[in-house]
């Protein structure tokens, strides 16, 4: 745990390093929407992330993740920079991209049908699913492990708060006829939530399974074999008001996914595509 949230707060200090010096010397822009010719205008495309081994993270001196990369690439084909913030919390990221701070919310945004009214999805980009994270057994009548999802019963599954995951354990809770309890956790992500379930500080959480596949290599201890959901579609985000740059990205999210550079970059961190 101590080892997993130390290499958090050293990324987190390279990143904020990063932006300290990117953004100094710049104004304080007046906060609007803006759709795709206002950010040609600019010159300047504002994503907002999650730092986490996938989306956006530090590796030594260098900056990187899927996301990270997938969005380097669109705004080098549209001659534009990324101005990429990484926001741990879900609910910060959602409220900056309907306040318009953010373009765009660039990281595993699963494609729901209860957030249409606030956020335009772009097509899909990467199949997904949540996964349980609990510890491997300690001997064969371990109480603690949970081999099937009827075992859910009366136990707390810890999630990111504001996760689209809180919705599916809801309906898998109506599917056993039992009821599980959901923790969500604010001051940490998901991959933290790891960690505590690596150290015991909880027993289960639900995360996405490429950032837990990420991660067990060094949490040598945990298990994802369990499915909370579906396969499922992620995708990236814009804001409502911003229809031009929504088709924008899906034409080019369509075109650059028959490209071998994005069969790299997917082989690369581990994931599937529709």
């Amino acid at each position: 745990m101590k080892k997993q949230l130390k290499k958090t707060v050293q990324g987190w200090i390279c990143i904020s390093l990063f932006f300290l010096l990117s953004c100094k010397g710049e104004k304080e822009q007046p906060v609007s929407f803006r759709d795709y010719p206002d950010i040609l205008k600019s010159g300047v495309l504002r994503a907002v992330t999650e730092y986490n081994a996938i989306s956006f993270h530090a590796h030594e001196d260098t900056l990187t993740g899927l996301h990270y990369e997938l969005l380097h690439a669109f705004a080098r084909e549209k001659g534009l920079q990324v101005e990429m913030t990484p926001e741990m919390s879900m609910d910060k990221r959602s409220v900056g991209l309907q306040s318009g701070s953010y373009d765009i919310l660039a990281n595993h945004v699963l494609i729901t049908s209860d957030r249409q009214d606030s956020i335009l999805y772009t097509k899909p980009i990467l199949l997904s699913k949540q996964v349980l994270v609990q510890r491997k057994p300690q001997s064969e009548d371990d109480s603690l492990y949970i081999h099937s999802q009827l075992e859910l019963s009366n136990k707390t599954l810890h999630v990111v708060k504001g996760s689209p995951s809180i919705h599916r354990i809801h309906n898998l809770s109506n599917e056993i006829g039992d009821t599980i309890y959901i923790q969500e956790v604010d001051k940490y992500g998901m991959e933290q939530l790891l960690a505590l379930v690596s150290h015991g500080e909880i027993d289960y959480a639900v995360c996405d399974e490429g950032i837990a596949r990420a991660s067990i290599h060094e949490l040598t201890n945990l298990d994802i074999d369990t499915d909370i959901s579906f396969t499922q579609f992620y995708a990236w985000g814009v804001n409502p008001n911003c229809p031009v740059l929504l088709d924008s990205l899906n034409v080019w999210i369509d075109r650059y996914k028959q490209t071998p550079e994005f069969r790299k970059l997917i082989k690369k961190y581990a994931y599937s595509t529709n």
